[in-house]
């Protein structure tokens, strides 16, 4: 599949030709990187970093890390610097010049990538300003055991939109052996995705994103395949908590009409023809995420619902709009924000919304009695209240659920942990 590339110069987002002339400055890298996160891991590349210029891109990439998923490069050199980037957010980091074992197995290595960038072959090192003399598959045969993944960079074809030299392409997946693959420099058409998603490898694109040349879209629709005599590919829609909504269709061309407009766009089958949810009933979706499965014959959307919810019959999803008898966090969070909104002026909840402080107490008293709580029928109970006054508390300053889980999600990346003591 694809890696849509931000590489940073001067806190922007750019392209280079070959790594030295820069042809495209794109500029602030943030709306770039929330156009290109629908279809996946982002690849951050800090090219002052590697090139030693002097220049500070880390508030633009911390930035980056919080908001989406990112895999994080460029003059990371020390075990310090890869273990800052990965409490930072980072769901991978990729070393370079420092890719070697004495470094590589401080580090976890699910989360650990090597960047071997070759020109012609030969391994080229330090913003490839300096060649090493070492042929690249040897490079690939050492490293292997050490990282999770490789991003492996033709120096010679990068920016040039040239196409891939797919025996070399080969040769590179025969030396990484079982560790996975990304490879950049020189892709350029949605087919050259395609033969490296049939390879087993993923693509880095850049240029020819930036450039118009390749349509995100189009790309991410590329890889897939289906087994249906319509040619459609069954999406499984789900909200931003995980739980499902529906099952849809797709077409490549619906695919790619989501993807760029990032809303909900599917393959009406007793229409015969594009589907925009909620352009009549005013139910729309806003697409976050786009994934495919393993088999690339199916598609999962996870969506932001608006309005009544999913399903024609105005139900949250077509499965009801409560799964297995029980209400999830997320169906108390809406129940929450619509008590906010329509809360009788003087009522208990309109007071708990208006006056913090009332809301305050609630929470202190609230979680007081839970720690004093002695079984776990009590435990049950008084955190049922906790939850419930931290929602309100979330939604009267505009928190949303997947905010929170989104900062829990980035507190688990940590690597380096927090004492645990109590403060005074």
């Amino acid at each position: 599949m694809i890696v849509p590339s931000i590489d940073l110069m001067n806190g922007n987002a750019v392209q280079l030709i070959g790594g030295k002339e820069k042809c495209i400055d794109a500029g602030d890298p943030m709306p770039i990187a929330e156009r290109f996160a629908v279809a996946g891991d982002l690849a951050v590349i800090d090219l002052d970093a590697a090139m030693s210029t002097g220049i500070n891109n880390e508030d633009t990439i911390r930035k980056l890390t919080r908001r989406y998923a990112c895999r994080v490069g460029g003059g990371i050199r020390s075990v310090d610097a890869a273990i800052r980037w990965l409490d930072a957010g980072a769901e991978r980091i990729i070393l370079g010049t420092k890719a070697v074992p004495e470094i590589l197995s401080q580090l976890p290595k699910s989360r650990l990538m090597a960047a071997v960038d070759a020109d012609h072959g030969e391994v080229v090192v330090e913003g490839w300003k300096s060649r090493t003399g070492d042929k690249m598959t040897d490079r690939l045969r050492e490293l292997r055991d050490y990282v999770d993944g490789f991003l492996v960079t033709f120096v010679e074809r990068e920016g040039r939109l040239q196409g891939l030299d797919f025996n070399t392409v080969k040769e590179v997946i025969e030396a990484a052996g079982n560790t996975k693959v990304t490879i950049a420099g020189g892709v350029t058409t949605t087919e050259d995705i395609c033969q490296l998603d049939a390879l087993g490898a993923d693509a880095q694109v850049g240029m020819a994103l930036y450039s118009g040349r390749m349509d995100l879209g189009q790309a991410v629709a590329a890889p897939l395949k289906s087994d249906r005599a319509d040619g459609l590919i069954p999406t499984i829609v789900a909200d931003e908590h995980g739980v499902s909504l529906g099952l849809c269709y797709s077409s490549r061309e619906s695919i790619a009409e989501a993807i760029n407009s990032r809303t909900g766009v599917y393959y009406s089958r007793s229409r015969g023809g594009l589907w925009h949810k909620g352009a009549t009933s005013g139910n729309r979706q806003e697409l976050l995420k786009v994934r495919a499965d393993c088999d690339r014959d199916a598609l999962l959307f996870t969506v932001r619902q608006s309005g009544a919810g999913f399903c024609h019959l105005s139900t949250r999803s077509c499965f009801g709009d409560i799964a297995g008898n029980h209400a999830d966090l997320g169906a108390l969070e809406r129940l929450v924000n619509e008590r906010r909104l329509l809360a009788p002026e003087g009522s208990y909840t309109a007071r708990l919304f208006g006056d913090l402080q009332l809301l305050g107490a609630k929470l202190r008293e609230e979680a007081s009695e839970l720690t004093e709580a002695e079984n776990p029928a009590e435990v049950c109970w008084e955190a049922a209240d906790v939850i419930y006054f931290t929602l309100v508390r979330m939604a009267a300053s505009g928190v949303r659920l997947s905010d929170v889980e989104e900062e829990l999600s980035l507190r688990s990346k940590k690597v380096t942990r927090r004492p645990g003591n109590a403060k005074n």
